[in-house]
């Protein structure tokens, strides 16, 4: 608030600051409400030694990416980021909800089909291993079921569900930097587990920051949510029975995430005058699977394997790599058509 001398008072110019976090077309329509609301019961004389509360900035903050991310009445670009983030959001969530499922489906028929042993064996990864260690693998064994969970609530319009899940369901795959801090294990020393960190926090936050409570519904564009989940899952339960012998934990995701890319540009030849943010959630998704195909390949560099084996994932990571380009120049293709 300006003084009628037209000083301007600390705790204002603090306030403006602050404000810079939205963008500009919120602060030209906003600012200044804004600044007399935080203004309003606070005496003039005590303004240049207060600060904006730590509250008041996290709330700002989260106005700030509310802003950015579509709210009624942005400019189309923020519409259009806002649109894409979303679509990657719920395009991650139902990528790894279907690789939950099917790796826990698997694991679950392997270790009661093939006698006692393998039951055993099972078994072992929870139990005698002490308190600590017995408690992480069970967590880390069900919380990822959590993503179907987030999956169909944010598709359910239930977006707290939504996203208490996703972060939950985010959770073990901090374990790998954890664990060295109560057990006897060591930092893991390749990058798939940072990489991992990365894929599942990366969808989480983004599924919070844009499937905000003034975004519209959340949708899969083509298929209905069911017939898609269900989808994702027979084929990546089919690649592992199908080439078991390159069954690493990226595989199934892998193959696809190859398949949905494949489908969208077939499609888009077919439709194009349709919109680009779906392509470009799904090339920005692309870039994370394949950053995990990488990741899971490098500790192999060093291990003699088969060489049919190493050719099948070079091979994915090859077809990763132009699939997520050709969706990239889509993308980019449509949205400047716009």
């Amino acid at each position: 608030m300006t003084t009628a001398t037209g000083t301007t008072t600390l705790l204002e110019a603090r306030y403006r600051t602050v404000l810079r976090l939205l963008p500009a077309y919120y602060r030209r329509e906003r600012e200044e409400e804004m600044v007399e609301v935080y203004l309003w019961d606070i005496d003039r004389d005590a303004q240049d030694q207060s600060r904006p509360t730590l509250g008041e900035v996290a709330s700002i903050a989260a106005l700030a990416v509310r802003a950015r991310l579509g709210t009624a009445g942005a400019p189309r670009r923020y519409v259009l980021l806002g649109s894409s983030v979303r679509l990657f959001a719920l395009f991650a969530v139902v990528l790894q909800a279907a690789a939950a499922v099917v790796d826990r489906v698997l694991e679950l028929t392997w270790a009661t089909t093939g006698g006692s042993a393998q039951w055993h064996m099972f078994l072992t990864g929870f139990i005698g291993r002490g308190a600590v260690r017995g408690f992480a693998a069970g967590a880390i064994w069900l919380l990822p079921l959590l993503w179907t969970v987030a999956c169909f609530a944010l598709l359910h319009d239930r977006r707290r569900l939504a996203q208490v899940a996703a972060l939950l369901a985010a959770l073990p795959s901090l374990w790998p930097f954890l664990a060295p801090l109560v057990t006897d294990a060591f930092l893991p020393d390749t990058p798939y587990a940072s990489v991992s960190v990365l894929f599942a926090w990366l969808s989480a936050l983004a599924l919070c920051a844009a499937h905000h409570r003034d975004a519209p519904a959340a949708a899969l564009p083509a298929l209905p949510p069911g017939l898609a989940y269900l989808a994702c899952c027979v084929v990546m339960g089919a690649s592992i029975v199908l080439v078991p012998m390159a069954a690493d934990p990226v595989w199934a995701p892998t193959t696809c995430f190859l398949v949905a890319a494949l489908g969208r540009i077939v499609w888009r030849t077919r439709h194009p005058a349709a919109h680009g943010e779906a392509t470009l959630a799904l090339a920005v998704l692309g870039l994370l699977v394949l950053a995990l195909r990488l990741a899971a390949l490098y500790p192999w560099l060093d291990v003699p394997v088969p060489a049919v084996t190493l050719a099948a994932f070079v091979s994915q990571g090859a077809a990763a790599l132009l699939l997520t380009a050709a969706l990239a120049v889509i993308a980019g293709r449509d949205l400047a058509a716009r």
